[in-house]
């Protein structure tokens, strides 16, 4: 009894060894054969999503083609219109611009333009087409657009009294102002937009429908014979005004499944060995070619940055210096030994620029950095020099920042360079200054004449009144000598603010900005262009806007654009007749642009500026003059965009040229500050 209870377990546990060694290959062959069966059903629901979603791909792309060919054509439209309605456009260069724009687009069918009571102004095929001609859906687009002031599509429709084609017509309203002057309006055949704008191959490939948004059918195209319906896409024209759809149907069938199952299966699981022995060798040929293009891209990297002379610092999100290379190294002096792993305060920074410094890191705590901004570094010596560091955001593959990655420059040649460009324009200004005193020094010696002449004759006059018979017996009256003598000062003091003003423009000094009202810089300058306008008989008339405020700028540079502008305008004039060469300074308050300024205007009536000498007009070394340097007009422009102003001419109406700069105005707290309140 004993044992044969012991047999049985024994039994079982052989029996229950031999059915889970039989069952295993049961499982992997069944496991084969499901596979084997999965495989080919896989294949072909794969294949049917490729195919759809290929022909989502080519739906959007076709939708994206006729978008935008349609885009460029507005585009195209919308200047000429805007150029009918600005006058610019008409006639002959209208006809042409229009036939043009046909030529070049067969989509389009025809370009009308109406006047403001919608009659024809002139057609691209000459028929004289008024509004009423058109369909019923494009007349009440045409209100549509002209009530919204926006260019829209009207609805496709054959024209009226036909069954087709189908047209869609393009309304673009023109507006001069807020006034109506009428409306371009480019007709579209339908049957044109499938055939021109959608490709070939596409067209082979699928049978193309365009619809209205109640699902009728505008237009089709089916090249390659009616659709399956099997794989089908839509998508809608986004055309202002109207509701279009392309549908697109495949002339594609359903994949089938392989005639043998099991011999495709064999031969491709046979195949799929090879190929992963295959496979599985290249492998690993290609990873030690990777290890081996890793060790040299390295070796690059590293020879590349030891190479650069721009400085690379990278900093995590905490400001923690994580890399330099050797430029950086080298510019500030500190090996990267003793920068990698630091944090703020760096030993490059200098002590007089740390808040700046404690600032900028802050911002880095806070997630956000200046792009490009100037700053000062200080080398282990001490020496400072000045950077340009550009800051950008550094992520790693997977896209998330893990810090901060700059680029230094180290720009002490180019401040030098600054600084000496900057010292050779004073020196040029200077020179143009005294140049422009020696073309005046003959008319300035016979102006300061007159004064002293007339001093000499009234202090002669009034010594022989004392040397008298009558002075001698005490008999003569001092009041008659007043008036004498007040002449003579008067003629003393002109003579005197015409040297004071000479001296102070030919003064060379370094730019001194303050407050500056536009009344004083004229009345300082006057003397000198007075004396430039009595040589050529030109008279002089200013009018000047009262309480203009002033403006922070330098007196003297400003007294040299004004002397330069109104020589210019005297000797345009000396070839005219002497009844016109009068000379008008104008200065008023522009409070037309975002920000308000002064503007002064030099008119004269000369014999203006030529459009070919207009482009080059404000050009270095560029001069109508035979003796002139062509510095004047650009010493004038730098002069004034250092202010924060603009120069700029124009033709004026009575003929001649106007040339206005304008100056930004002070507010109340920068004008107390300017006078030293």
């Amino acid at each position: 009894m004993i044992m044969r209870r012991s047999a049985h377990p024994f039994n079982f546990s052989v029996r229950g060894g031999q059915t889970l060694h039989w069952l295993l290959p049961v499982v992997l062959v069944l496991l084969f054969l499901s596979v084997l069966l999965w495989l080919p059903w896989q294949s072909q629901r794969m294949e049917a999503n490729e195919r759809q979603e290929q022909l989502i791909a080519d739906t959007l792309w076709v939708e994206q083609t006729i978008r935008f060919q349609l885009g460029r054509d507005e585009e195209s439209i919308h200047l000429m219109g805007t150029e009918i309605a600005a006058g610019y456009l008409s006639g002959k260069r209208l006809h042409d611009r229009m036939d043009a724009l046909i030529r070049n687009n067969h989509e389009l069918q025809r370009i009308v333009w109406l006047d403001a009571n919608g009659k024809s102004v002139a057609s691209t095929d000459g028929t004289p087409l008024a509004l009423n001609d058109l369909s019923a859906p494009s007349r009440a687009t045409s209100d549509q657009a002209r009530k919204t002031k926006n260019p829209q599509y009207s609805q496709p429709a054959p024209p009226p009294g036909m069954a087709g084609p189908m047209l869609m017509d393009y309304h673009l309203p023109l507006y001069r102002g807020d006034a109506y002057v009428g409306s371009m309006v480019a007709s579209y055949l339908t049957p044109s937009i499938l055939n021109e704008m959608v490709p070939w191959w596409f067209a082979q490939d699928n049978e193309i429908t365009l619809t209205d948004g109640d699902d009728l059918v505008v237009d089709k195209r089916a090249a390659g014979g009616p659709g399956h319906g099997i794989y089908t896409h839509q998508r809608a024209l986004d055309l202002p005004g109207v509701n279009l759809i392309l549908h697109t149907n495949s002339v594609k069938s359903a994949p089938k499944l392989l005639p043998n199952l099991m011999v495709g299966s064999v031969i491709a699981l046979s195949l799929g060995l090879l190929w992963s022995l295959w496979a599985l060798w290249r492998d690993i040929n290609r990873r030690l070619a990777a290890e081996d293009a890793l060790r040299q891209q390295v070796s690059f990297r590293i020879a590349m940055e030891n190479s650069l002379l721009t400085g690379l610092r990278a900093r995590d999100l905490h400001g923690r210096i994580t890399y330099v290379n050797p430029a950086f190294c080298q510019m500030v002096g500190i090996p990267a030994d003793d920068l990698i792993g630091k944090l703020p305060p760096m030993p490059y920074w200098a002590p007089e620029a740390m808040g700046e410094y404690e600032e900028r890191f802050s911002q880095v705590l806070a997630g956000s950095v200046t792009p490009q901004f100037e700053t000062v570094f200080q080398r282990a010596n001490g020496k400072r020099f000045p950077v340009l560091i550009f800051e950008s955001r550094l992520v790693d593959d997977s896209g998330r920042q893990t810090g901060w990655m700059g680029s230094i420059l180290d720009i002490s040649d180019r401040k030098q360079v600054e600084e000496l460009n900057r010292r050779q324009q004073e020196k040029l200004q200077t020179s143009a200054r005294l140049a422009t005193m020696g073309e005046i020094a003959s008319t300035l010696a016979h102006e300061l004449n007159q004064p002293l002449a007339a001093i000499s004759s009234y202090t002669t006059g009034a010594l022989n009144m004392l040397n008298s018979e009558a002075a001698r017996n005490g008999a003569i009256d001092l009041d008659s000598l007043k008036p004498a003598l007040e002449k003579a000062g008067a003629q003393a003091q002109r003579a005197g603010q015409i040297i004071r003003s000479v001296h102070a423009f030919v003064k060379r000094r370094e730019p001194l900005r303050g407050a500056v009202r536009i009344q004083d810089l004229i009345d300082n300058a006057l003397p000198l262009v007075e004396l430039q306008a009595h040589q050529f008989f030109v008279a002089i008339q200013t009018s000047i806007e009262p309480d203009l405020p002033a403006a922070l700028a330098d007196g003297v540079m400003l007294e040299q654009v004004l002397l330069n502008l109104t020589r210019n305008a005297i000797e345009s004039m000396q070839d005219i007749a002497p009844q016109r060469r009068i000379l008008r300074i104008v200065a008023a308050l522009d409070a037309s642009g975002a920000a308000p300024s002064v503007t002064v205007a030099i008119i004269d009536q000369g014999h203006g500026i030529p459009d070919e000498v207009t482009e080059r007009l404000f050009s270095p070394f560029f001069s109508t003059k035979a003796e002139g340097m062509g510095m004047g007009l650009n010493i004038c422009r730098t002069a004034v965009e250092f202010h924060g102003g603009t120069l700029s001419h124009a033709q004026n109406p009575a003929g001649g040229t106007i040339f206005r700069f304008s100056l930004p105005i002070l507010s109340g707290n920068l004008l107390d500050l300017a006078d030293g309140k």
